[in-house]
């Protein structure tokens, strides 16, 4: 309990160094996806990017509050499913890529997770199609969930839903800066319940990837899903209109 005290306590600080907040305000988060656009030559375009400073950013309601979620983050929908929507795994590699080209956090990635092929990662079947371009949600990190599996989160998910690419482009991106609380036992790992991983590549979907952060080393691995993971919260997204 001591663990989710303190949790909660960093959470509601609001100091001005960007690195000792953790939601960080909207222009930063936006700042944040320029430079990578520029590093990566992602051709996200310049308009993307005019469209989001005069449009109301969305906030937390109390009821939102009372839920869990503890702030709200930028996030990006790469590609085409061929459906009219994000290419969600696709989405995923490129901030994934951006974390190891960055050079912001050492990172480690386990060789059953291999975003080039489709029969190794997918967005879970249920899952909510992730939109193409900008898109906001509210984040609960999931530490009300560290004593339960993936399986069981994503039995009584209702109107909200588990992270998938947003989980990468969050500690990548825009709050990169979170490994830090990571790789200190202050905020838990992150279990991504919207992707599934079959490590053998044989529809043995049985794992999800999991992020965390050992010895200042941001790593990218997997988890069973009907396996509880003491240290990882399972976080939870709601999508802003």
């Amino acid at each position: 309990m001591l663990v989710f005290h303190r949790f909660r306590d960093i959470l509601s600080e609001r100091k001005t160094s960007a690195r000792g907040r953790n939601f960080l305000p909207l222009g930063e988060q936006i700042d944040g996806w320029e430079k990578a656009n520029e590093k990566m030559a992602w051709g996200i375009k310049d308009i993307e990017f005019a469209k989001l400073a005069p449009a109301p950013a969305p906030i937390l309601t109390d009821a939102d509050r009372d839920w869990g979620f503890k702030g709200i983050a930028l996030f990006y929908g790469f590609g085409d499913d061929g459906l009219g929507n994000a290419d969600s795994v696709l989405s995923g590699k490129l901030a994934w890529e951006y974390a190891i080209k960055s050079g912001k956090n050492k990172t480690w990635q386990c060789g059953y997770i291999d975003f080039c092929k489709p029969k190794n990662i997918r967005l879970r079947p249920g899952a909510p199609a992730r939109p193409k371009g900008f898109y906001y949600a509210k984040i609960h990190f999931g530490h009300k969930y560290q004593a339960m599996t993936v399986s069981q989160v994503r039995r009584q998910l209702k109107a909200d839903t588990g992270c998938g690419p947003e989980g990468l482009q969050f500690l990548s991106i825009t709050h990169f800066h979170l490994a830090e609380l990571m790789n200190a036992h202050q905020i838990p790992f992150m279990s991504l319940a919207d992707y599934e991983v079959a490590p053998r590549g044989v529809d043995d979907f049985f794992d999800a990837p999991q992020i965390f952060c050992c010895d200042n080393r941001l790593g990218l691995g997997i988890g069973n899903v009907e396996r509880n993971y003491p240290l990882f919260g399972i976080p939870t997204l709601g999508f802003c209109p």
